[in-house]
């Protein structure tokens, strides 16, 4: 997986590996498998911050964290339609956050637009999400060659 780090910055910082009990306990905890490619990228390394200072990559303390939040529905009921199928792994600093599609599972990563409740997709994997996440800025995503397919 360290292949996909190959000519990002060298500013972007990873984290120390996870072994594979803390990866078990996070799936007990969540009531779900992570999806494979997350799940071998936090073996390598448990997060991953660009060189602004942004978790692109949460450790995965915040993945279970923000994702049983946003599962909970109590906090986002009546604002959001349901994030079920979503499993968030990172953010651009501004408030919106990335995810891969659990339900049914599949490769694409997702942006969801806090201030509008949509859901964009942004990349065709995690290997393409953090290619262009960490060659670019903070509003990579929103350009038009982003792709034009939504959940």
């Amino acid at each position: 997986m360290r292949e996909i780090f190959a000519g990002v910055p060298r500013e972007a910082e990873l984290r120390a590996p996870l072994d594979g009990a803390a990866l078990g306990e996070a799936e007990r905890r969540l009531g779900r498998a992570v999806p494979a490619p997350l799940g071998a990228l936090l073996r390598e390394t448990d997060g991953v911050v660009d060189p602004y200072g942004t978790d692109v990559v949460w450790s995965l303390e915040r993945v279970v964290e923000q994702n049983l939040l946003f599962w909970s529905g109590e906090a986002f009921a009546g604002l959001y339609m349901p994030f079920d199928a979503l499993l968030f792994f990172g953010d651009d600093g501004g408030g919106d956050q990335f995810a891969l599609v659990v339900e049914p599972e599949r490769d694409d990563v997702f942006v969801w637009e806090h201030e509008t409740d949509s859901r964009v997709w942004v990349a065709g994997g995690l290997q393409e999400y953090l290619r262009r996440a960490l060659a670019g800025d903070g509003d990579w995503w929103r350009w038009p060659s982003r792709g034009s397919r939504s959940s």
